[in-house]
């Protein structure tokens, strides 16, 4: 039988944990031990509770332990003030869970700019600033599990979201970056792409679908990221629905010719395109030989 994994004396931070993924990923870190800052935004339902008071409550019930930190994450100093919970509750961060997001859905031509900076403001702002409040502490005791959230949408674009397309996109691109630089402080930083039933993807999903892409299919994977066994950094990974893989950033063997006119490019972009041979790069300077 393989041995639980467990995050005993760990203290995580989940953003957009209210609800949906951000639930599941706190649920499930508590329920193995973790001391977890559940935040979410600050508004109370008709019982005065806002949403992340509500997780702590059900957290404790379980027997774990959280604490509610109530504001959105795109507030200047939401993410300072979250490391500060952290702190101050438990005595240390050592998991930062970059879940919190925004939809302003619209078709490119129409879109506002405002709705391109709000999702902006949520994805990939908050968790900047969330991210770079944790690293210090993280760096201090040379410990730490970050996960971002990107998105199929990120990754591979999709029809009226090219706010939430860029926000996720740049995710990937904070992402990586932060796990060459964590690398040698033992900071690992992995990005999810999920695929769940939630209050902002429901709608948009089949009804026989959301059972299968429950959020707690999602929050096993984030588990394992989470944990300190875990062995990879700067990975992307896919789940939805009990699938779990691997997202890639390739490029192919290509074409060499240093005096390419535009001509060539045309004539030879079979090669450039053609998939048979391809490679890893591990960061922006691992470039085919020139």
């Amino acid at each position: 039988m393989t041995e639980e994994l467990r995050y005993d004396d760990r203290v995580a931070i989940v953003t957009g944990a209210g609800a949906g993924l951000g639930r599941a990923h706190a649920r499930l870190l508590a329920s193995r031990g973790a001391a977890v800052v559940v935040n979410d935004i600050d508004r109370p339902g008709e019982d005065g509770r806002t949403p992340a008071a509500v997780v702590c409550e059900q957290i404790s019930e379980e027997g774990g332990t959280a604490i509610a930190f109530d504001a959105s994450i795109a507030e200047a100093g939401a993410g300072a003030e979250a490391v500060e919970t952290a702190l101050k509750a438990f005595g240390r961060v050592d998991i930062v869970v970059n879940n919190a997001g925004i939809v302003r859905d619209r078709s490119f031509a129409k879109m506002s700019e405002e709705e391109l900076r709000a999702v902006l403001d949520v994805h990939l702002l908050g968790s900047f600033r969330l991210t770079q409040a944790a690293w210090p502490h993280l760096a201090e005791r040379q410990y730490g599990r970050v996960v971002m959230t990107t998105s199929v949408a990120g990754l591979f674009g999709n029809f009226g979201q090219a706010n939430y397309s860029s926000a996720k996109a740049g995710l990937v691109g904070l992402g990586r970056t932060l796990a060459i630089e964590g690398a040698r402080k033992n900071i690992e930083v992995n990005i999810v792409s999920p695929g769940a039933a939630t209050d902002m993807t429901s709608a948009t999903l089949p009804a026989e679908l959301h059972a299968a892409m429950s959020p707690d299919r999602v929050a096993q994977l984030v588990g394992y990221l989470c944990h300190e066994s875990c062995a990879v950094t700067g990975e992307i990974f896919f789940a939805a629905a009990g699938n779990y893989a691997r997202d890639l950033i390739i490029q192919t063997a290509g074409y060499k010719n240093p005096g390419a006119t535009v001509e060539d490019i045309a004539a030879n972009l079979g090669r450039i395109m053609d998939t048979s041979e391809w490679t890893i790069p591990t960061d922006a300077l691992a470039t085919p030989d020139i």
